[in-house]
């Protein structure tokens, strides 16, 4: 095992000196003030050893933040994505944006929950996407938490490598690109990963940087996600606690995604296109952006907007609404600026991994049949890791 204290110039001097050829690629993402410009990347003809590279770069534990600190101008090889890819990256340009809903008033008892329930239901069955504002948690805490995240990611190597595994056994676990092994091309991107329930991870295992903060966290966001699967199970029109019911608040499991500034934005991302599977995401994210939602065909920006959280539908209550609400595939640009991109998220999913799940038979009539079979969370959380994360749907695969 290299030791952690290997400088990430010293790793990455592999096929430095190697001939490279320009591509020069303006990105659109930035004012140039903000913006560094690309400098070269290896010839694709050229043969070097992806393998061995990747393995390196995890075992020094420095993550793409220490790459960054490094002084690096010139990104891995293992980071540039296909041409098809990166062809692709750009600003949302359509006029379409993400609903913003307003929760207040939603527990009056006046008209206005089911407004609140209307609008929820119109963005989770087009969209799969939404804010919400007026929410109920506290922005200190908001805040708080932002802040022990960044700061966890910016503390020295020697102290992140502590928990910088891949096993989440303990409930923690940091690392760069769950995927790093099996992916096409890494993201630009260091990630730390605490289960939250159904049992929470060893708290001497939290950071203490964060560990009070993910405790509050964490019961905040619990009592929001009772309330929204609340809202979204009036909008099926069956019973306000069947989501609840079926453990799909129990489940959790945080994440902090840290994006610093990367040398050559246009030649790799910040997170690779997917769809969540789980039942319901929770994001914060920071002011700096990058964050994109497709719909008709296009991306469409989630604009930050101060003290509001994005709620997304998982490819799990895609399945479970028998195709009432859509799960939305969304990416991560990645951050041309000079200031990093925090974000965090709870993924919400059933506690329950042998229990059967499946289209809910309210839902279910001769004129909408079941769309999806049946299968257990064990069967459905392991084809999801079996492969990269990249374009990852499970939807098509439970399809009858």
């Amino acid at each position: 095992m290299a030791s952690t204290t290997v400088t990430a110039s010293v790793l990455f001097q592999i096929g430095a000196g190697r001939r490279h050829r320009h591509r020069h690629v303006m990105t659109p993402r930035a004012p140039v003030s903000h913006r560094i410009r690309s400098t070269t990347i290896m010839s694709s003809s050229e043969s070097y050893d992806r393998a061995n590279e990747v393995k390196r770069f995890d075992e020094s534990k420095v993550g793409v933040k220490g790459l960054v600190d490094s002084g690096i101008t010139t990104i891995p090889s293992f980071f540039v994505h296909p041409p098809e890819t990166l062809s692709d990256l750009k600003p949302g340009t359509r006029p379409e944006i993400i609903p913003v809903i307003d929760l207040s008033g939603v527990d009056s008892g006046s008209n206005r929950r089911s407004d609140i329930v209307d609008e929820i239901r119109r963005a989770a069955s087009t969209f799969g996407f939404f804010q919400i504002v007026n929410h109920g948690v506290p922005l200190e805490v908001l805040d708080g938490t932002m802040t022990s995240m960044k700061g966890f990611h910016e503390q020295p190597t020697e102290i992140k490598s502590r928990v910088y595994r891949r096993d989440i056994g303990t409930g923690v676990s940091y690392m760069s690109n769950v995927d790093l092994y099996h992916s096409k091309a890494a993201s630009w991107r260091d990630t730390i990963q605490i289960r939250l329930g159904p049992k929470l991870a060893d708290l001497d295992e939290i950071p203490e940087i964060c560990r009070n903060e993910v405790i509050e966290w964490d019961r905040e966001m619990k009592q929001l996600g009772e309330r929204l699967m609340g809202l979204l199970c009036e909008g099926l029109g069956v019973e306000n606690g069947r989501l609840k019911d079926m453990t799909c608040l129990e489940g959790r499991v945080m994440v902090a995604h840290y994006y610093p500034c990367c040398p050559q934005p246009d030649l790799t991302v910040g997170l690779a296109y997917h769809t969540d599977p789980g039942v319901l995401t929770v994001v914060q994210q920071d002011h700096v952006g990058g964050l994109q939602v497709k719909y008709g065909g296009g991306w469409l920006d989630v604009k930050p907007i101060p003290g509001a959280l994005v709620i997304n539908i998982g490819d799990m209550l895609q399945i479970i609404s028998n195709e009432e609400y859509k799960s939305a595939e969304h990416r991560v640009l990645a951050n041309a600026y000079h200031e990093p991109r925090v974000s965090l998220a709870v993924f919400l999913n059933p506690g329950n991994r042998e229990d059967v799940y499946g289209p809910l038979p309210e839902l279910i009539s001769p004129e909408k049949p079941a769309i999806y079979r049946q299968f257990t969370l064990t069967d459905f959380m392991t084809r999801f890791f079996k492969k990269e994360l990249d374009c990852k749907s499970l939807t098509n695969y439970y399809k009858i």
